[in-house]
């Protein structure tokens, strides 16, 4: 495996653990509320526009995800959608990378 691959794997990995840090506390405090979640996330002008930020950056990934699937057909990157939409795109992004940086054989 390439040092590019394994950074991408790193990233993935470092992108999946680190926010679940703070959102597994919030969790068992709150439990799965997720319109508590979305209103604590826009309590301020500041968090509200990284909510959005946040928000465009998964679905743009999204969408290229999906577009590169059809024409790659690497299904096995479809993998990244759910990661971003229920980890975030720190974690679908570099899951991305890693799975589309696999050598062609």
């Amino acid at each position: 495996m390439s040092l590019l691959r394994l950074i991408f794997l790193a990233l993935a990995i470092w992108g999946a653990v680190h926010p679940m840090s703070f959102f597994g506390p919030w969790i068992v405090e709150n439990g799965l509320n997720i319109e508590k979640l979305v209103a604590d996330w826009k309590t301020s002008k500041a968090t509200t526009g990284l909510y959005w930020d946040l928000v465009i950056s998964a679905i743009t990934l999204t969408v290229w995800i999906v577009a590169e699937v059809a024409v790659r057909r690497n299904f096995l990157a479809l993998v990244a959608i759910p990661a971003t939409f229920l980890i975030g795109v720190s974690c679908g992004l570099p899951l991305y990378l890693y799975l589309r940086s696999k050598p062609i054989t």
